[in-house]
Parts: structure tokens; C-alpha cells; sequence
């Protein structure tokens, strides 16, 4: 097929449920999923997969909420998706909790400073992008090595040049390229949106957790320690500050002794009980917006394409609400009968 209705480039966990979502929406199109990789390769594979209960502005909150409901429909009788229930703690001062996390979460007084909170749950997201993309085949085309090495915006259709040496054309394109905001592709069309990109660091900490642990979050610090229970061990993530990497860079280099001290200088502060279990980490990046709310809006050159993406390291807690609101953007053309109607 080298013609289609929506062409989504990137297979991450926003890319195939993207695709996903305009499938539900109107079975009868045609949709191509696009990965220079396999699905969910990327950021997602690297992500620690948790949903937080929260978000910093009302935008952000109500996504939370739509992205909670939708994993615990998704969820609901599929005990085989790789979605997983865990208790949460919140460190932090009785207004900052209260005002961010969602009234669902229900925040409960524990002890001084610390609050229980309904709601969390991490996924392993590489395994659920897969079984997503497996169910996508069928109602799409998915792609993978399949890089798109050039956009070409013609005035009746979307040429996207690709890797293999072939085209696919597309009346309209969903970007989600994660932190590849500046693959030659797009760098230019994607420059007005202002996005960056940032070091993610994690660290592996080698206890096996219990059954009954759970999360504990850092509030002021912006840290987290999760109990990883499906794999036996914790996980520690706290907010790097090293800006302007380099995705293809960062992919197989692993921890720097800077990573690992920062982060360790961090867990010290915060958990120092943890600090001298930590041998090993994962280390990748994620795209940044300006505002700290997701970026879904048409790209200034082309209303065609859609950017969805810069989720500032919630990627897969926002997904479900990410991939709705561009599903609402590539819909516009339908509603008005003209592709370009909202340039």
C-alpha cells in the first residue's frame, strides 16, 4: 500500500495509539504506522511507565484523568496486558499535593508529610506498544525499519520519502516522533514549536521489592522510587538537567559516572537506605515542551500535519489523552470537507 488516509510516523505508545484511536473512530480509513526501528524501540522502551494521578495545570490535569480511565478500560479483563496496580506515596506539603493531584486520587494523610494516593499504575510500555501494534495489524499498515528520510507537502497530498527507497503519500500525517525532533524529515516543520530535548536518568536499585510496597514519590525533588514487581527490582528516577542531546547519541552509550553520581547524590537526600544498592540504571532522553503541557496542534507550515508529542516525560501516562486530542485534529478536515480548511 503506498497510498493511505493518515500516515503516523513514530511507533512509540503515542504513535500506535494514535492509530488506535482513529481506527475506533472511523474504521474504514486507511492508516500507516512509520518506525525507523520496531515499535515502541525508543522512548518508550526506555520509559519506567508510571501513571501519576496529577498534572501541574488544569490542561494537564483533565488529560491525566481521560488517560487513567482509558488504561482501566484498556485493562478491564486483560490481565495479560503488561499494566500493573501499585499503591502511592506522596512526599510532600499538603498544598502542593492537594493542588495537583486529581480528586479521584483521593490524597489521605499517612504521617507528617506524607500522603496516600489512589490511582497509580506502571506498565511495561515497550510490551504494551507491541501488543497495541499487534492488534493495529489488519486495520493498518505498520512499518518497522522504516524511516522517513523526507515530507514532501504537495497541494492535493503529503509524499513521505523513505528509508527503504520508496514513498508512501498521505492526505494527512500524524508526527509523533518523540524525542526526534530533529531528524532532518521534519527539524525545519517542527522548529516553530519551540520543543527541546532532556537526559532522562533512572537508576536500577537491586533489592527485590514486597508484594505490599509501594511508590514513593518526591514532590519537591521531582523524584520518584517504584517498585518494580514485575521485574525484582526498584527503580529510582529523578530530573536530570542536560539539555540539547542527542537521541542516537544517547542510545548506547548507558550511564555516564556523572549520571550515576548525580542521581545517587539525589537518592542520598532522598532515600539514602537505597543509595548502595545502586550498580545499574537506564539512561535515554524525551522532548520538552516550553509550557510543560504536551504539544497536539497543527505544524504553523501545514495543517495537515499534526504534532503530537514534547510530553515532558509522560509520554505514557498522557498517551491516551495525547493521541484523542490529535485524533480531534486530523478529524477536522472531515467535519468541514477541506484538508486545509483550518490553515
Amino acid at each position: 500500500m503506498d497510498e493511505v488516509d493518515i500516515a503516523v510516523v513514530g511507533g512509540g505508545i503515542i504513535g500506535c495509539l494514535t492509530a488506535r484511536e482513529l481506527l475506533a473512530r472511523r474504521p474504514e480509513r486507511t492508516v500507516a504506522v512509520l518506525d525507523r526501528d520496531s515499535v515502541g524501540s525508543g522512548a518508550s522502551r526506555r520509559s519506567a511507565g508510571l501513571h501519576f494521578p496529577r498534572g501541574a495545570t488544569g490542561r494537564v490535569r483533565g488529560m491525566a484523568a481521560y488517560s487513567q480511565q482509558y488504561y482501566a478500560e484498556l485493562s478491564s479483563g486483560r490481565p495479560e496486558l503488561p499494566i500493573h496496580q501499585v499503591g502511592m506515596d506522596v512526599v510532600g506539603a499538603e498544598r502542593a499535593v492537594l493542588d495537583s493531584y486529581l480528586a479521584s486520587a483521593r490524597p489521605t494523610p499517612a504521617t507528617e508529610g506524607v500522603w496516600q494516593v489512589e490511582g497509580g499504575q506502571y506498565a511495561d510500555v515497550a510490551g504494551l506498544t507491541g501488543r497495541i501494534a499487534g492488534e493495529l495489524r489488519g486495520g493498518a499498515v505498520v512499518h518497522e525499519g522504516t524511516g522517513v528520510t523526507a515530507i514532501g507537502l504537495g497541494p492535493e497530498r503529503i509524499t513521505l520519502a523513505l528509508s527503504s527507497g520508496g514513498e508512501l503519500t498521505a492526505r494527512q500525517v500524524v508526527l509523533a516522533p518523540g524525542p526526534w525532533i530533529a531528524a532532518p524529515a521534519w527539524r525545519e516543520l517542527v522548529a516553530p514549536l519551540g520543543v527541546r530535548v532532556k537526559k532522562v536518568v533512572a537508576l536500577h536499585i537491586d533489592l527485590v521489592p514486597a508484594p505490599t510496597d509501594r511508590v514513593v514519590v518526591f514532590q519537591e525533588e521531582d523524584a520518584f522510587l517504584l517498585p518494580l514487581h514485575d521485574r525484582g527490582h526498584w527503580l529510582f528516577s529523578y530530573t536530570c538537567q542536560e539539555w540539547g542531546v542527542d537521541p542516537d547519541a544517547l542510545g548506547g552509550e548507558g550511564l555516564s559516572d556523572q549520571d550515576l553520581g548525580d542521581a545517587l547524590a539525589v537518592l542520598r537526600a532522598v532515600a539514602p537506605e537505597y543509595a548502595a544498592h545502586c550498580a545499574s540504571g537506564r539512561v535515554f532522553c524525551d522532548a520538552y515542551s516550553g509550557t510543560g503541557e504536551p504539544v497536539v496542534r497543527p505544524l504553523p507550515a501545514d495543517p495537515r500535519v499534526v504534532f503530537a508529542g514534547a510530553a515532558n516525560g509522560s509520554g505514557y501516562r498522557l498517551a491516551p489523552a495525547i493521541a484523542a486530542q490529535a485524533a480531534d485534529l486530523i478529524d477536522i478536515p472531515f467535519l468541514t470537507g477541506s484538508s486545509r480548511s483550518h490553515a
